[in-house]
């Protein structure tokens, strides 16, 4: 089913539950890569580790051949804010900042993720810059469950939730032109998520809403510049930033936040459906 206007397609329970599936490869998948981020590594190596991670799942890296991408993960770095490929040349560094964003399709549904991990010994104020993010996602989700949960609530108040909590925790530059997106049977759906505006705007929040909430925030200006590469997106005045992504299921009980482990429970508490109340991470 889907929503006139913005052709925003609406998911059963039981079309949830397999995006749910490919949830969990994608948070297995950012698992490994986590541990396994260490100076010395190379960004090819973590894409390697996703890619295995997700076929031996029986799924099939989203990233990989779309619209010509080469790899299984983006792999952003410091001043690179999105869209990096890896490459064995990018190596870690003490003190580096990187975000890793991966994607699974398994059985016809899509999962997205993104994390922002420090490199051994990393400047404090970086990596508070990285919760900031995490938050703000984490803040948008739950105004979402609140807003379907009323039957009031609206896109915008996702965008305005982010960039609310961005402007509380300090002086972030937050990206334009970037941001989440519906997800389904495809990676990229409408509606479009920015992660700044009013309020109180666009379509409705509805059961069967699936969305990839992603703040992505820098240490200084929010203006950017794509490389040659057609890909990497940067910082145009060379500050790091940090991007995080889960992707959220609206359900008639509440929300579903199909990419962590615990279905966002530690951080959402009674908002998130019953579906798996007792499902631990490792299940």
């Amino acid at each position: 089913m889907r929503r006139p206007q913005l052709d925003i397609q609406l998911k059963t329970p039981e079309q949830i539950e397999k995006m749910r599936a490919a949830g969990l490869v994608v948070a297995e998948a950012l698992r490994r890569m986590r541990e396994a981020v260490a100076p010395g590594v190379s960004t090819a190596d973590l894409d390697a580790i996703a890619e295995a991670t997700i076929r031996e799942s029986g799924a099939v890296p989203s990233f990989k051949g779309y619209h010509g991408f080469p790899a299984s993960i983006c792999s952003s770095v410091n001043e690179q804010i999105v869209h990096a490929i890896p490459s064995p040349g990018q190596v870690l560094a003490e003190g580096d900042l990187i975000s890793i964003d991966c994607g699974a399709v398994l059985d016809g549904w899509h999962g997205d993720a993104a994390i922002t991990v420090g490199v051994g010994e990393v400047d404090p104020a970086l990596l508070r810059m990285a919760k900031v993010a995490e938050d703000a996602m984490w803040a948008g989700i739950a105004v979402a469950a609140r807003g379907a949960a009323s039957g009031k609530g609206r896109l915008t108040d996702i965008s305005h939730a982010v960039e609310n909590a961005v402007r509380k925790a300090g002086r972030y530059g937050i990206v334009d032109g970037y941001g989440g997106h519906g997800i389904g049977t495809e990676m990229h759906q409408d509606p479009h998520v920015l992660n700044h505006g009013r309020p109180g705007k666009g379509p409705r929040l509805v059961p069967g809403m699936a969305l990839a909430i992603e703040p992505m925030i820098t240490m200084g200006s929010p203006r950017t510049e794509e490389l040659a590469d057609g890909w990497t997106v940067v910082t145009r005045d060379g500050s790091r930033a940090a991007h995080v992504e889960h992707t959220m299921a609206l359900l008639p009980d509440g929300v579903w936040v199909l990419t962590a482990p615990d279905g966002g429970r530690a951080r959402l508490g009674d908002l998130v459906t019953g579906r798996e109340p007792s499902r631990s991470p490792a299940s």
